[in-house]
């Protein structure tokens, strides 16, 4: 369906759980608050709510966290998913920890692309960054995702790890994830850090200047102008890389023109856009005591009212006007 401003919401993004097995300092540090497991969406109710937004459009669902990987039955929750008339694509982002031991059950389920959080191939800092010494794990992951055939893409943070760094070298930490794109037909993606949550205190890197140093850096830097994806990243190809290199500009690159997107968190709020708190509280509905048939009907009406709703953009250029304080982690990445 579109909304208010003309957009089509072709895309849903569904936090299934807010634990995790790392603690990246930026997302989920130590000493956050788990929500409680009876108020988390069960599969069942998550696969109702994915059902209603199909009849209302929804062709793209992305199973986030949290670690969407530590919940028990997401790769069920993945086959049931592709089974639902209307739903094209389903894919996962995932820290990679738990990747190998999943990743048969998650072609079998039918999935159709992963996506990997992963901020750097230096196993000190990956260590400093998460609190795991697990960045082996993570590498050998990926290596058999694409070996396996499944479309892979690299998530990282746009912020100044090297000033993590032992040895202060500047421009590595990035430059290292780029050369994963180079032997394998990988996409690295850089995304701006969100100004909410733990994040706040992680200043974004500009994507301009990333994008300035990489053509500095490597000759035959080109737009692709292929689709990739049903995200807003725009990508560029090098000369002898077999992946391509993407920045999604949230912040210092307003796509909100182009937004096709809304939020499912794992307590079933349907959110419309990341920095308000508005939308509408699904769970209540799918708790209701009433007949299934009238729950349906009630929670398709209900998701449509919210997209009705949904705001021309985001202010995060305008942190005053931000009304949503929860965490990532919370609300579902």
């Amino acid at each position: 369906m579109k909304d208010p401003w003309g957009r089509i919401i072709d895309y849903m993004r569904i936090s299934i759980t807010d634990r995790c097995n790392l603690r990246c300092k930026y997302c989920m540090p130590e000493g956050i608050d788990w929500i409680p497991m009876d108020e988390i969406l069960t599969l069942e109710e998550i696969a109702q709510v994915a059902s209603c937004g199909a009849l209302l459009g929804i062709r793209h669902i992305k199973i986030t966290g949290g670690e969407p990987l530590v919940r028990l039955g997401c790769c069920h929750l993945i086959r049931t998913l592709k089974q639902i008339p209307g739903i094209e694509k389903v894919t996962i982002t995932t820290n990679g920890i738990l990747l190998g031991q999943y990743l048969e059950s998650l072609k079998q389920a039918g999935i159709d692309g992963i996506n990997i959080s992963l901020d750097t191939t230096d196993r000190c800092l990956f260590k400093k960054i998460t609190g795991t010494d697990g960045l082996e794990m993570v590498l050998e992951s990926l290596k058999q995702a694409v070996a396996m055939g499944l479309p892979v893409k690299v998530n990282a943070v746009s912020v100044d790890w090297d000033s993590w760094r032992e040895d202060g070298q500047a421009g590595v930490a990035w430059k290292s994830l780029l050369e994963l794109a180079r032997t394998d037909p990988v996409d690295v993606r850089f995304i701006e850090m969100m100004p909410i949550g733990a994040g706040k205190d992680f200043p974004t890197v500009s994507h301009e200047r990333l994008l300035t140093e990489l053509k500095a850096s490597y000759p035959g830097v080109k737009r692709d102008m292929k689709v990739h994806g049903f995200g807003p990243a725009v990508y560029y190809t090098i000369d002898g890389f077999r992946g391509s290199i993407g920045f999604i500009s949230a912040i210092h690159g307003k796509f909100c023109d182009s937004c096709n997107r809304v939020r499912l968190t794992s307590q079933g709020y349907l959110k419309t856009c990341l920095c308000y708190e508005d939308g509408v509280d699904l769970r209540k509905i799918l708790r209701a005591d009433l007949p299934d048939r009238e729950k349906r009907i009630r929670m398709e009406q209900a998701m449509e009212e919210a997209i009705l709703q949904k705001p021309i953009a985001h202010c995060f250029d305008d942190p005053g006007q931000i009304t949503e304080h929860k965490g990532m982690s919370c609300i579902g990445g």
